[in-house]
Protein backbone atom coordinates (compact mmCIF):
# COMPACT_ATOMS: atom_id res chain seq x y z
CA UNK A 1 0.00 0.00 0.00
CA UNK A 2 1.46 3.44 -1.02
CA UNK A 3 1.85 5.98 1.79
CA UNK A 4 0.81 8.61 -1.16
CA UNK A 5 -2.49 9.18 -2.53
CA UNK A 6 -3.44 12.79 -3.77
CA UNK A 7 -1.73 13.59 -0.43
CA UNK A 8 0.31 11.52 2.05
CA UNK A 9 -1.72 10.70 4.77
CA UNK A 10 -1.51 9.25 8.50
CA UNK A 11 -3.83 8.30 11.50
CA UNK A 12 -2.40 9.52 14.63
CA UNK A 13 -3.73 6.96 18.03
CA UNK A 14 -3.20 8.28 21.34
CA UNK A 15 -4.09 12.18 22.22
CA UNK A 16 -1.72 13.11 25.12
CA UNK A 17 0.08 15.97 24.77
CA UNK A 18 2.30 14.05 22.97
CA UNK A 19 0.01 12.68 20.12
CA UNK A 20 -1.68 15.90 19.73
CA UNK A 21 1.73 17.71 19.09
CA UNK A 22 2.45 14.66 16.45
CA UNK A 23 -0.65 15.30 15.03
CA UNK A 24 -0.78 19.05 14.85
CA UNK A 25 2.86 18.86 12.92
CA UNK A 26 1.53 16.73 10.56
CA UNK A 27 -1.49 18.87 9.49
CA UNK A 28 0.89 21.76 9.38
CA UNK A 29 2.67 20.22 7.09
CA UNK A 30 -0.29 19.33 5.03
CA UNK A 31 -0.67 16.27 5.81
CA UNK A 32 -4.00 14.38 5.66
CA UNK A 33 -4.71 13.31 9.62
CA UNK A 34 -6.87 11.37 11.11
CA UNK A 35 -7.01 11.04 14.72
CA UNK A 36 -8.27 8.50 17.50
CA UNK A 37 -7.87 8.40 21.17
CA UNK A 38 -9.34 5.54 24.19
CA UNK A 39 -10.77 8.84 26.05
CA UNK A 40 -13.08 10.71 23.97
CA UNK A 41 -12.89 14.80 24.48
CA UNK A 42 -9.41 14.78 23.15
CA UNK A 43 -9.33 15.58 19.97
CA UNK A 44 -11.50 18.83 19.53
CA UNK A 45 -8.43 21.68 18.50
CA UNK A 46 -7.18 19.41 16.31
CA UNK A 47 -10.64 18.60 14.27
CA UNK A 48 -11.10 22.50 13.92
CA UNK A 49 -7.83 22.40 12.15
CA UNK A 50 -8.54 19.96 9.75
CA UNK A 51 -7.81 16.29 11.12
CA UNK A 52 -10.37 13.91 10.88
CA UNK A 53 -11.84 12.49 14.06
CA UNK A 54 -12.65 8.52 13.99
CA UNK A 55 -15.08 6.67 15.52
CA UNK A 56 -13.16 3.55 16.68
CA UNK A 57 -9.62 2.28 16.58
CA UNK A 58 -10.47 0.11 13.15
CA UNK A 59 -11.80 2.93 11.64
CA UNK A 60 -8.70 5.34 12.32
CA UNK A 61 -6.02 2.60 11.16
CA UNK A 62 -8.11 1.83 8.00
CA UNK A 63 -8.06 5.91 7.32
CA UNK A 64 -4.14 5.65 6.46
CA UNK A 65 -1.55 3.13 5.07
CA UNK A 66 0.72 4.57 8.16
CA UNK A 67 -0.63 4.61 11.75
CA UNK A 68 1.80 6.33 14.32
CA UNK A 69 0.98 5.39 17.93
CA UNK A 70 2.06 7.36 20.99
CA UNK A 71 0.72 5.98 24.14
CA UNK A 72 1.83 5.98 27.43
CA UNK A 73 3.04 2.51 27.48
CA UNK A 74 2.96 -0.67 25.42
CA UNK A 75 0.31 -2.11 27.79
CA UNK A 76 -1.89 0.80 25.96
CA UNK A 77 -0.53 -0.09 22.93
CA UNK A 78 -1.48 -3.63 22.75
CA UNK A 79 -4.74 -2.59 24.23
CA UNK A 80 -5.40 -1.07 20.92
CA UNK A 81 -3.32 -2.94 18.27
CA UNK A 82 -3.77 -6.15 19.18
CA UNK A 83 -7.89 -6.20 19.01
CA UNK A 84 -8.94 -8.71 16.15
CA UNK A 85 -10.52 -6.50 14.27
CA UNK A 86 -7.91 -3.61 14.35
CA UNK A 87 -5.19 -6.47 13.92
CA UNK A 88 -7.24 -7.30 10.51
CA UNK A 89 -7.51 -3.69 9.54
CA UNK A 90 -4.09 -3.29 9.89
CA UNK A 91 -3.47 -6.01 7.68
CA UNK A 92 -0.99 -4.85 5.19
CA UNK A 93 -0.59 -1.36 6.59
CA UNK A 94 2.20 -0.02 9.05
CA UNK A 95 2.48 1.16 12.58
CA UNK A 96 5.55 3.50 13.76
CA UNK A 97 5.20 2.99 17.55
CA UNK A 98 6.47 5.93 18.91
CA UNK A 99 5.40 4.94 22.30
CA UNK A 100 8.02 4.22 25.17
CA UNK A 101 8.24 0.80 26.90
CA UNK A 102 11.44 -1.61 26.67
CA UNK A 103 13.37 -3.24 23.97
CA UNK A 104 11.86 -6.57 24.92
CA UNK A 105 8.34 -5.40 24.72
CA UNK A 106 8.93 -3.61 21.48
CA UNK A 107 10.39 -7.18 20.41
CA UNK A 108 7.60 -8.76 21.25
CA UNK A 109 4.89 -6.44 19.28
CA UNK A 110 7.24 -6.64 16.20
CA UNK A 111 6.79 -10.16 16.16
CA UNK A 112 3.07 -10.09 16.51
CA UNK A 113 3.31 -7.43 14.04
CA UNK A 114 5.17 -9.65 11.50
CA UNK A 115 2.65 -12.56 12.69
CA UNK A 116 -0.55 -10.34 11.35
CA UNK A 117 1.18 -9.44 8.33
CA UNK A 118 1.51 -5.71 9.40
CA UNK A 119 4.62 -3.69 9.19
CA UNK A 120 5.95 -2.57 12.53
CA UNK A 121 9.07 0.45 12.92
CA UNK A 122 9.71 0.96 16.83
CA UNK A 123 10.92 4.67 17.26
CA UNK A 124 11.55 6.90 20.57
CA UNK A 125 10.87 10.52 20.86
CA UNK A 126 14.22 12.06 22.99
CA UNK A 127 12.67 15.67 22.73
CA UNK A 128 9.53 17.40 24.64
CA UNK A 129 6.33 17.50 23.14
CA UNK A 130 6.90 21.39 22.60
CA UNK A 131 9.84 20.86 19.87
CA UNK A 132 7.83 18.52 17.26
CA UNK A 133 7.18 20.06 14.31
CA UNK A 134 10.65 22.19 14.58
CA UNK A 135 14.35 21.66 14.17
CA UNK A 136 15.04 20.94 17.49
CA UNK A 137 13.03 17.29 17.88
CA UNK A 138 15.19 14.59 18.13
CA UNK A 139 13.49 10.60 16.63
CA UNK A 140 14.94 7.55 16.78
CA UNK A 141 13.60 4.05 14.28
CA UNK A 142 14.58 0.97 14.33
CA UNK A 143 13.19 -1.56 11.87
CA UNK A 144 13.31 -2.55 8.37
CA UNK A 145 15.79 0.03 6.55
CA UNK A 146 13.05 -0.50 3.59
CA UNK A 147 9.80 -0.25 5.52
CA UNK A 148 11.90 3.35 7.10
CA UNK A 149 12.94 4.48 3.50
CA UNK A 150 9.00 4.33 2.63
CA UNK A 151 7.83 5.89 5.80
CA UNK A 152 10.33 8.62 6.07
CA UNK A 153 8.39 10.82 3.71
CA UNK A 154 5.94 11.35 6.02
CA UNK A 155 7.61 11.17 9.13
CA UNK A 156 9.83 14.11 8.10
CA UNK A 157 6.52 15.89 8.73
CA UNK A 158 7.48 16.07 12.23
CA UNK A 159 10.27 18.29 12.00
CA UNK A 160 13.87 17.46 13.19
CA UNK A 161 16.69 14.61 13.13
CA UNK A 162 15.13 10.99 12.09
CA UNK A 163 17.66 8.19 12.78
CA UNK A 164 17.25 5.19 11.89
CA UNK A 165 19.46 3.11 14.69
CA UNK A 166 19.35 -0.68 13.03
CA UNK A 167 16.91 -3.26 11.84
CA UNK A 168 16.65 -4.88 15.13
CA UNK A 169 13.03 -4.05 16.67
CA UNK A 170 14.16 -3.32 19.70
CA UNK A 171 17.70 -1.15 19.51
CA UNK A 172 15.49 2.19 19.27
CA UNK A 173 13.75 1.53 22.79
CA UNK A 174 17.11 0.23 24.13
CA UNK A 175 18.55 3.78 23.42
CA UNK A 176 15.52 5.25 24.84
CA UNK A 177 16.15 3.99 28.00
CA UNK A 178 19.77 4.47 28.21
CA UNK A 179 19.26 7.91 27.13
CA UNK A 180 16.71 8.60 29.53
CA UNK A 181 18.28 6.94 32.30
CA UNK A 182 20.89 9.62 31.77
CA UNK A 183 18.88 12.21 31.91
CA UNK A 184 16.82 11.19 34.74
CA UNK A 185 20.24 9.98 37.23
CA UNK A 186 21.32 13.74 36.10
CA UNK A 187 17.98 15.22 37.26
CA UNK A 188 17.73 13.53 40.35
CA UNK A 189 21.53 14.59 41.09
CA UNK A 190 20.85 17.68 40.18
CA UNK A 191 17.76 18.18 42.99
CA UNK A 192 19.90 16.71 45.65
CA UNK A 193 22.80 19.06 44.82
CA UNK A 194 19.88 21.84 45.20
CA UNK A 195 18.58 20.55 48.22
CA UNK A 196 22.27 20.34 49.74
CA UNK A 197 23.40 23.55 48.90
CA UNK A 198 19.84 25.20 50.38
CA UNK A 199 21.03 23.42 53.90
CA UNK A 200 23.91 25.25 53.65
CA UNK A 201 22.77 28.88 52.83
CA UNK A 202 23.32 28.83 49.03
CA UNK A 203 20.00 29.50 46.77
CA UNK A 204 19.06 27.09 43.96
CA UNK A 205 19.85 30.80 41.84
CA UNK A 206 23.10 30.87 42.96
CA UNK A 207 24.19 27.14 42.51
CA UNK A 208 22.63 27.27 38.78
CA UNK A 209 25.68 28.94 36.71
CA UNK A 210 28.20 26.82 38.44
CA UNK A 211 25.86 23.50 38.11
CA UNK A 212 26.05 24.30 34.07
CA UNK A 213 29.94 24.47 34.46
CA UNK A 214 29.99 20.98 35.72
CA UNK A 215 27.87 19.59 33.18
CA UNK A 216 29.58 21.21 30.60
CA UNK A 217 32.29 18.46 31.75
CA UNK A 218 30.31 15.90 30.76
CA UNK A 219 30.17 15.64 26.85
CA UNK A 220 33.99 15.02 26.44
CA UNK A 221 33.40 12.47 29.54
CA UNK A 222 30.68 10.85 27.39
CA UNK A 223 33.12 9.92 24.87
CA UNK A 224 36.24 9.28 26.84
CA UNK A 225 34.10 6.81 29.21
CA UNK A 226 32.65 5.02 26.28
CA UNK A 227 36.08 4.31 25.13
CA UNK A 228 37.29 3.14 28.11
CA UNK A 229 34.25 0.71 28.20
CA UNK A 230 34.33 -1.15 24.42
CA UNK A 231 38.34 -0.75 24.69
CA UNK A 232 38.70 -2.37 28.83
CA UNK A 233 41.30 0.39 29.63
CA UNK A 234 39.26 2.18 32.39
CA UNK A 235 41.50 5.28 32.86
CA UNK A 236 42.08 6.17 36.56
CA UNK A 237 45.07 8.14 35.68
CA UNK A 238 43.37 11.21 36.82
CA UNK A 239 40.75 10.51 38.93
CA UNK A 240 41.35 6.90 40.07
CA UNK A 241 38.09 5.71 41.94
CA UNK A 242 39.80 5.64 45.23
CA UNK A 243 39.67 9.40 44.83
CA UNK A 244 36.59 9.75 43.41
CA UNK A 245 34.84 7.54 46.31
CA UNK A 246 36.17 10.22 49.27
CA UNK A 247 34.24 12.97 47.69
CA UNK A 248 31.22 10.69 47.35
CA UNK A 249 31.46 9.59 51.20
CA UNK A 250 31.75 13.46 52.13
CA UNK A 251 28.84 14.32 50.24
CA UNK A 252 26.80 11.43 52.03
CA UNK A 253 28.09 12.75 55.64
CA UNK A 254 26.99 16.09 54.69
CA UNK A 255 23.54 15.24 53.46
CA UNK A 256 22.62 13.17 56.40
CA UNK A 257 23.93 15.86 58.73
CA UNK A 258 21.49 18.07 57.35
CA UNK A 259 18.85 15.13 57.22
CA UNK A 260 18.84 14.95 53.48
CA UNK A 261 18.35 11.56 52.42
CA UNK A 262 21.43 10.27 50.49
CA UNK A 263 20.15 6.91 49.74
CA UNK A 264 21.08 7.98 46.05
CA UNK A 265 25.15 9.19 46.25
CA UNK A 266 25.09 5.55 48.99
CA UNK A 267 24.07 3.44 46.12
CA UNK A 268 26.86 4.84 43.85
CA UNK A 269 29.23 4.65 46.73
CA UNK A 270 28.70 1.26 47.48
CA UNK A 271 29.44 0.52 43.78
CA UNK A 272 32.74 2.10 43.51
CA UNK A 273 34.45 0.22 46.98
CA UNK A 274 32.91 -2.94 45.55
CA UNK A 275 34.76 -1.98 42.64
CA UNK A 276 37.92 -1.22 45.06
CA UNK A 277 37.34 -4.33 46.91
CA UNK A 278 37.72 -6.58 43.55
CA UNK A 279 40.91 -4.92 43.36
CA UNK A 280 40.58 -1.92 40.56
CA UNK A 281 40.77 0.97 42.73
CA UNK A 282 43.53 2.31 40.30
CA UNK A 283 40.82 2.62 37.39
CA UNK A 284 38.43 5.43 36.79
CA UNK A 285 34.90 5.75 38.08
CA UNK A 286 33.58 3.93 34.71
CA UNK A 287 35.04 0.66 35.73
CA UNK A 288 31.65 0.00 37.36
CA UNK A 289 30.15 -0.54 33.97
CA UNK A 290 31.34 -4.21 34.42
CA UNK A 291 29.96 -4.77 37.93
CA UNK A 292 26.88 -3.44 36.81
CA UNK A 293 26.86 -6.09 33.65
CA UNK A 294 28.15 -8.81 36.32
CA UNK A 295 31.05 -8.77 34.49
CA UNK A 296 33.85 -7.69 36.88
Amino acid sequence: MSFYEDQPAVTVIGLGPMGRALAGAFLDAGVRTTVWNRTPGRDGELVARGAKSAGSAREAVEASPLTVVCVVNYDAADAVLRQDEVAAALKGRTVVNLSADTAARARDLGAWAADHGVGYLDGAIMTPATSIGTAEAVFLHSGPAALYEQARGVLGALGGTHTHVGEEIGRAAAYDLALLDVFWTAMSGYAHALAMAQADGVSPRELAPFAQGIAAILPPLFEEFAADVEEGTYSGHINPITSAVSTMAHIVHASEAHGIDASVMRATEGLARRVIGLGHGGDGFIRVVDLLGRRG
